[in-house]
């Protein structure tokens, strides 16, 4: 049901974000408008309403030539645009140029707005789109290799990479629908973008670092849909107070109960990472060299990338053996930010793992 006066005072108002919510026609000039049309405004006794364009030419009614409102507003073009885009993105991953030649807009104006109208880049959104696909399949039954092909990865081992994340929950767990497992979560805003954080019932399991609150949730919640997943800032409120602290002045350890899980090998990396002081950095290279790896520079790095729970075990402290900051999961910015921040502290010297 049309609510009349709140649709007058809309055309009074010329309320353009009223537009496509109702049309006004006006029975003396026998035309229907936008609610924020520039024309000259009519008497009320005039003035009927109607719920779309179909109906209102259906009362005899033609578009005004001035708003056109038949036809789509810039911004209604741009939602389109995105739809059309998140429509392709639910079934397949094309690259950043092929979906912004489908959609019909150049690759920099598509990724500007697809960011600004989702709050997500459209890599990020593909990448929780699959993670989205991989979980509902092992929600329905489907073997791990068979749901992992079927959303789109690779490999089996892909696909528990970006599902798992050292969140304890594996595909296999997942695939019974997670049972057993309760993650809480909680958002902060800090000078260095957002931080979730995510907790088992044995400690955090999750720090993520981004620009979009939304884009973090999302992303979360698509890849942990089979577990009981919910937001509880009030639980979480201690830790999150800790950790925005340290984001502000990172000159202290973060010594938080932890539930991650990795191979042998990253939970290694993750325990010589948390040995680092605050104001001193290490190579990847000396890291597996005191891990007694030396050759094993590439899995310290990657080991380094998957890191759960970023600021807990501070991967931003190792860097290239150039000295350059290289692989930082959460923006290569960020990491300088921390650095530069823990430079500043006095520094116990520089530490080899």
């Amino acid at each position: 049901m049309i609510d009349e006066e709140k649709c007058w005072q809309a055309v009074v108002a010329r309320d353009a974000s009223a537009d496509g919510e109702f049309w006004y026609a006006v029975k003396t000039t026998g035309v229907y408008c936008r609610p924020g049309c520039a024309s000259r405004q009519p008497r009320r006794e005039n003035v009927s309403f109607h719920a779309s364009c179909a109906r209102a030419e259906a009362a005899g009614f033609r578009p005004c030539k001035r708003c056109r409102p038949d036809e789509r507003t810039p911004v209604e073009a741009q939602l389109a645009t995105v739809a059309k885009a998140c429509a392709i993105l639910a079934e397949r991953q094309p690259t950043l140029a092929q979906l912004a030649r489908e959609v019909g807009v150049s690759p920099f104006h598509f990724h500007r707005l697809f960011k600004q109208v989702v709050g997500a880049t459209p890599a990020e959104y593909a990448r929780a789109q699959r993670r989205a696909r991989f979980g509902a399949a092992l929600d329905a039954g489907e073997h791990v290799a068979q749901a992992a092909f079927g959303a789109g990865f690779g490999s089996s081992s892909r696909a528990y990479d970006a599902s798992a994340s050292g969140l304890g929950m594996t595909p296999g767990a997942r695939r019974e629908g997670g049972r057993g497992e309760t993650i809480r979560f909680a958002a902060v805003h800090t000078d260095l973008g957002w931080v979730l954080v995510a907790a088992t019932g044995k400690g955090v399991c999750a720090v993520e670092l981004g620009d979009s609150r939304e884009a973090l949730v999302a992303s979360f919640v698509a890849r942990f849909s089979g577990a009981r997943v919910r937001e509880d800032r009030r639980a979480l409120r201690d830790w999150l107070e800790r950790i925005a602290v340290f984001v502000a002045r990172p000159d202290h350890a973060l010594e938080l109960p932890l539930d991650v899980r990795g191979t042998a090998f990253q939970a290694q990396v993750w325990r010589a990472l948390r040995q680092i002081p605050p104001g001193s950095t290490t190579t990847y290279a000396e890291l597996a060299a005191a891990l007694g790896r030396p050759r094993a520079v590439r899995a310290v790095g990657q080991a380094c990338a998957r890191n759960p729970v970023s600021l807990v075990v501070p991967c931003h402290r190792a860097v290239a053996s150039s000295g350059a900051l290289t692989g930082y999961r959460w923006g290569v910015e960020r990491k300088r930010a921390l650095l530069e921040r823990e430079s500043k502290l006095p520094s116990p010297g520089r530490a080899a793992g």
